[in-house]
């Protein structure tokens, strides 16, 4: 009977039991889960209203695609200084870049005289497979005319990139040449170099520059150590001014070729993001090998990920001038129409706990934005002494020596700007970049008679006797820049040598343009000095060993 009694009030329990489960757990979420979630909804329901009323209701016909369009890049600027939105159509070349290729015809180029001119051609590339040579002008594409005012980078680059396997027609006007010749070129997957440089600037210090982090860097890196440990290299100068970063795990996968085991590389952390540690795992080919790291104002993100396992490890010696000062995390989310934003979602961390981020207000920043400005007026290039660190923000590295947080990564060794011999003439000429121009055109106008030449040092011997600064001088004062003979003679070296590197980049690429401009480089020959001297490796501090012995 009581069993009976029971089972009948069963469906009566479990239908309140559900009830009860409901409200509580309505209770939970309201007061435990905080208000954000309301607000979150609430806020995305009220920007999801407005563009419903926009639409119906605004008294003239409104784009609303490209009204989110426009309102997507305001509203991430109101986060931070890097979170950003990225249209459809402008995320293949963002993204290129860093992914270590991408599929076009195989040429660099410059715009000139409202036409592509050839700058260079990529070895193995589709352009150098049909014949396009340096010094071609491109004057059709597609049996289309191509020159004039329309003829813009982003334009030219939206020609001649585009699916792999895909044809393209040029027609290109030839020094030489009476008839425009034609080349039908099929597209391909272009290698995008990270690595510019990798040589011995002497017969024991090797010197590679590295221009950003992308996908490929860590296996560029890894052959110009095996081709500069060939050579016996003894000492080795990563160079990293003006590289603005890229991926992080870049970054780490290279900085461990010279950390033994155990050591902490990186650490990220955020408001949903848990404390993410990386460190060396002992197989790195370097990790003895005594190294100087370069930096400058241009080096930010990735690049102060690597110099600051470098120096907080006390692994080797950082030179040049403070780092851009860039400490946070972003990651890439695409949308379904092809955009994507890359949202900040965590701050980076050196091994000695240290955020290098500077100094920034939500929302567009302007002080932040012009902060190279800020640095060069305040006397910073140029002197140690007007650096202001933040003393609440002091750390210390393995060894006890003294690092500073919150506004770039300050080098062990400071170099100035080299200003000796700069004028307001030689300023003018080189903001209208008119040694680009001039450089470009002289190249082209020699190109044959510089073929007997075969790298940067001896095109610089014949050069030598061109008399190319009056020339030059002729050229910019036909392009608005007046000739001023006291100023030019003071600057008569700089110019010189700004025409000769330009040459060189133009006839033999970038690595002979880099170790022309390295021979007188005075971060570059500090590098070198500390190497050959064996003052690579920081030593602790006589305080610190005072205490240690204590």
């Amino acid at each position: 009977m009581s069993t009976n009694k029971s089972s009948r009030f069963t469906p009566i329990i479990i239908a309140v039991s559900i009830v009860v489960g409901i409200l509580i757990g309505t209770f939970y979420t309201k007061h435990f889960s905080g208000s954000r979630l309301g607000i979150i909804n609430s806020s995305s329901n009220k920007l999801n209203a407005l563009l419903r009323i926009i639409d119906d209701q605004y008294v003239d016909t409104v784009d609303m695609t490209e009204l989110v369009e426009n309102a997507m890049p305001q509203i991430l600027s109101e986060l931070d200084p890097h979170s950003k939105y990225i249209p459809a159509k402008d995320l293949e070349a963002a993204n290129s870049d860093l992914e270590g290729s991408f599929s076009g015809i195989g040429i660099q180029f410059r715009i000139q005289n409202d036409t592509i001119h050839v700058n260079s051609v990529i070895k193995g590339g589709p352009s150098e497979k049909v014949g396009l040579m340096p010094g071609d002008q491109i004057i059709k594409v597609n049996d289309v005319l191509f020159v004039g005012k329309k003829v813009t980078n982003d334009s030219a680059m939206g020609k001649l990139k585009g699916k792999k396997g895909t044809e393209v027609k040029l027609s290109v006007k030839r020094l030489g040449e009476k008839n425009l010749l034609s080349f039908t070129i099929v597209r391909g997957d272009i290698p995008v170099n990270s690595v510019d440089a990798a040589y011995m600037i002497n017969k024991k210090v090797g010197y590679v520059y590295i221009s950003k982090f992308s996908r490929t860097t860590h296996v560029e890196l890894l052959n110009a150590l095996a081709m500069l440990s060939h050579k016996n290299c003894q000492g080795l100068i990563i160079d990293l001014r003006g590289n603005g970063g890229g991926f992080m795990d870049a970054a780490i996968r290279m900085v461990n070729e010279f950390l033994p085991e155990g050591r902490l590389i990186v650490y990220t952390q955020g408001r949903k993001y848990a404390r993410s540690e990386e460190f060396a795992n002992g197989t790195g080919s370097c990790q003895k090998m005594p190294i100087v790291v370069l930096v400058d104002e241009g080096s930010a993100s990735a690049s102060e990920i690597f110099t600051g396992a470098i120096q907080d490890n006390d692994r080797g010696m950082v030179i040049g001038r403070r780092t851009f000062g860039k400490g946070l995390v972003q990651q890439p989310i695409e949308f379904s129409d092809g955009s994507a934003i890359r949202l900040t979602i965590a701050r980076y961390y050196t091994p000695s706990g240290r955020c290098i981020q500077r100094p920034y207000a939500n929302g567009n920043d302007e002080n932040y934005e012009m902060d190279w400005v800020t640095r060069y007026q305040h006397g910073e290039f140029f002197s140690k002494d007007s650096i202001k660190q933040n003393q609440s923000l002091r750390y210390s590295t393995r060894l006890g020596r003294t690092v500073y947080g919150g506004g770039g990564i300050m080098p062990d060794i400071f170099i100035p700007q080299d200003t000796i011999g700069s004028t307001s003439y030689y300023t003018a000429v080189m903001y209208n970049g008119l040694d680009i121009l001039f450089g470009f055109r002289y190249t082209d106008q020699n190109r044959d008679s510089f073929k007997q030449f075969s790298d940067g040092n001896s095109l610089v011997n014949y050069l030598k006797r061109q008399n190319l600064v009056e020339q030059f001088v002729r050229f910019a004062d036909s392009n608005g820049v007046k000739r001023r003979n006291l100023l030019i003679q003071k600057s008569r070296k700089l110019i010189e040598k700004r025409i000769y590197a330009r040459v060189i980049d133009n006839m033999f690429g970038q690595e002979e343009y880099i170790k022309y401009i390295n021979q007188t480089d005075p971060t570059v020959l500090k590098a070198v000095e500390v190497l050959e001297k064996g003052q690579s490796f920081p030593t602790a501090p006589i305080n610190s060993k005072i205490l240690k012995k204590k």
